[in-house]
């Protein structure tokens, strides 16, 4: 499917935990993907139905605490429940980046860079949270919000003020949507390097390998999908014949 093709009205974007969660709280500030984001401006995120492990959530928590120590932040309040099949709040997508651009861009703060462990880096902005989380049903990708689910969610929204909010500047500052894959490659020409410690390599190993458990089921899942959705059009197309 052409993504670019798809009209969002009410995008929304189902996550595991505890990264949904983390993301609502405006701690995390970076969705990666192995594909581009396909929307600009408010995203809905909602939590899918499998519980977090212990051990998953004090990775990621852990991960969190590394990272944004790099920039002195050492006091994060995180989530107390991290619930699942929920809608949860929102952000603000304000541009995609290839994770080998946003890791040398100078001009994000070195935690959010330290974020950039996939192909794609949806920078996020602007978290909201619901007061009360709504029960509903998640879907593969980013799909349509419910007309009746969006209009009771949208009123229960509270802004949330993360560890270290972020603005992320435009290359082209009256182009709203000049933040996208390829827009910094020309900057790349002197690499600017993180350093890190031994601690912060040992939490960014540990957030590679919780999410490594969902991400290897999830293209299993678009394999078996892609190739329904081949099938089909190859029996139509004998059908035709």
């Amino acid at each position: 499917m052409d993504r670019g093709s798809v009209k969002y009205r009410n995008p929304c974007l189902t996550m595991h935990q505890p990264w949904a969660s983390l993301l609502v709280y405006g701690i995390k500030r970076i969705e990666g993907r192995s594909w581009p984001s396909p929307v600009t401006g408010r995203l809905w995120i909602h939590a899918a139905s499998k519980v977090p492990e212990p051990e998953t959530i004090q990775a990621m928590e852990n991960f969190y605490r590394e990272i944004y120590a790099v920039n002195g932040i050492n006091d994060i309040k995180f989530p107390e429940h991290y619930p699942v099949s929920r809608l949860l709040g929102c952000v603000e997508v304000v541009g995609c980046l290839k994770g080998e651009e946003l890791v040398s861009w100078e001009a994000a703060p070195e935690s959010v860079r330290l974020e950039s462990l996939t192909d794609f880096c949806w920078l996020c902005e602007n978290p909201e949270k619901l007061v009360i989380p709504f029960e509903m049903r998640g879907y593969q990708g980013v799909y349509n919000l419910e007309k009746k689910i969006y209009e009771a969610a949208v009123r229960g929204l509270t802004a949330v003020t993360g560890p270290l909010p972020v603005k992320f500047p435009l290359p082209d500052p009256l182009n709203p949507l000049s933040l996208k894959p390829g827009s910094l490659l020309f900057r790349s020409s002197n690499l600017s390097q993180i350093e890190k410690t031994k601690s912060v390599h040992a939490a960014i190993a540990g957030a590679r390998a919780a999410a490594t458990q969902f991400s290897k089921k999830d293209e299993s899942l678009n394999a078996i999908k892609d190739k329904g959705y081949a099938e089909y059009h190859l029996r139509k197309g004998k059908d035709q014949e």
